[in-house]
């Protein structure tokens, strides 16, 4: 199986951005516990990010016809991006959204995903375990 991880603006500056709500973890360590957790499961990984909506958008594009299953994490795009929401309905590939934090317990305008219409499923509020909890997900999908 393989899953491609994708990662928009601002997750890089995990371990810095807001540790009160995003923890102290920097993005390197939340990669390597994706890779680590792949590896043992037998799944191939790619983990990607991007802070430009073109890339974000050119990276789903990208998976159409070689890739299983999609993790992202729009960041701040959850809330305004029609065109990573048109991406992913365009590749068809079961995707997984996840947020670190819980966005529908913080400003008003974070409840409003344009994404999750287009995802199988959606975790939010789990820290970086999330992100296992999406892999995993997808992998029981494909298993089943």
């Amino acid at each position: 199986m393989k899953i491609r991880v994708i990662n928009g603006p601002n997750i890089n500056m995990l371990g810095i951005r807001e540790p009160e709500i995003y923890g102290s973890t920097k993005y390197s360590d939340l990669v390597d516990m994706i890779e680590v957790h792949a590896e043992k499961s037998g799944i191939d990984i790619e983990v990607l990010q991007s802070n430009h909506e073109g890339d974000l958008v050119d990276m789903i594009q990208e998976c159409y016809g070689k890739i299983d299953g999609i993790v992202i994490n729009p960041g701040a795009y959850t809330h305004t991006s029609v065109a990573i929401l048109d991406a992913v309905k365009a590749v068809s590939i079961p995707t997984v959204e996840v947020h670190i934090s819980d966005p529908d317990t913080r400003d008003e305008f974070r409840k409003i995903s344009y994404i999750r219409s287009a995802c199988v499923k959606t975790i939010k509020g789990h820290g970086l375990n999330g992100y296992i909890e999406a892999i995993d997900f997808l992998k029981s999908q494909a298993d089943a």
